[in-house]
């Protein structure tokens, strides 16, 4: 059974936070929580970002904040380039890694907010983002521990003061559940990142969850105010998506390794979602591409 690992980690050498640089391992982490926040910033890759219920592409450059217990990974795309140079770095803290009551200063009611908001996870971007990648990449080569930890306030105080963020599960559907709930419900979101490709039983959910089919019917709607099977179709049209912008491959292809066992089902649930057919939306991102391209030229 697969389950959305709790993970513990161990800041090494007596440090009160974790700064490290991955390669690949950074991306082979299942979908998994722990109590600590994260920032991650994407050196090198791309693929999916799974947080909480949300699921978004992510690029070089992507940059994100996550507050404690919300279930996380990014899924590399499976081309040999990316794996061979994928990187990120990753800053794991908790908010009383400075003592209890070190963030309910005046001074840092900014950095108080943004732990706020990262219960729902935060993506920034633009300057920020940029800016950011920077400092981490500067924060991995630095020596001093005293250093490394000012750095990371300043990093802190950078964030919550941008305007560039997204939020990503807007409606907080793994933050605010309870400690019960979250364990009941993650290991049915882990189930589906792993599986929404192959074939998904609603029985084998429901027993995750501990649950009969219709009891978690009911639940899962109330939880995430969509059905089970309007979720895992959000899933696959979403890499889908990703899959008509950045290959060339047949629709009928893209289709079946989406996860839809029929093509004229997957035309039928992509026009609903996009207004435009398959081909269609990958004929106008294509104009759109060479347009812009035009333009910076």
């Amino acid at each position: 059974m697969i389950k959305a690992s709790y993970e513990v980690l161990q800041p090494a050498n007596s440090q009160s936070f974790l700064v490290r640089k991955f390669d690949k391992l950074a991306f082979d982490a299942p979908y998994h929580f722990h109590e600590e926040y994260e920032l991650t910033c994407v050196i090198n890759g791309s693929g999916k970002r799974y947080v909480g219920s949300h699921m978004e592409d992510f690029n070089q450059g992507d940059l994100v904040l996550l507050g404690p217990n919300l279930p996380h990974c990014w899924k590399l795309e499976s081309n040999e380039q990316t794996l061979r140079t994928a990187s990120a770095v990753v800053i794991q803290f908790n908010d009383a890694f400075l003592g209890e009551e070190f963030f309910n200063k005046f001074e840092l009611q900014l950095i108080k907010k943004l732990f706020q908001k990262a219960g729902c996870g935060v993506s920034f971007y633009g300057e920020t983002s940029r800016e950011i990648n920077q400092m981490l990449l500067g924060l991995v080569e630095e020596k001093s521990n005293f250093r490394i930890l000012i750095g990371l306030l300043e990093i802190l105080h950078r964030l919550a003061s941008s305007e560039e963020y997204n939020l990503l599960d807007q409606h907080r559907i793994i933050a605010e559940r309870s400690i019960t709930e979250r364990e009941r419900i993650n290991p049915v979101f882990a189930y589906l990142v792993e599986n929404f490709r192959k074939h998904v039983s609603l029985d084998k959910a429901a027993s995750i969850a501990n649950m009969t089919p219709n009891a978690f019917c009911k639940y899962f709607k109330k939880v995430t105010r969509k059905t089970f099977m309007e979720t895992i179709i959000e899933y696959r049209l979403n890499y889908a998506i990703q899959q008509l912008v950045q290959t060339d491959k047949p629709i009928s292809e893209i289709s079946y390794e989406s996860g839809f066992g029929d093509v004229s089902h997957f035309y039928k649930m992509f026009k609903a979602k996009m207004n435009l057919s398959p081909l269609n939306y990958r004929k106008r991102f294509v104009r759109n591409l060479a347009g812009d391209k035009k333009l910076s030229a």
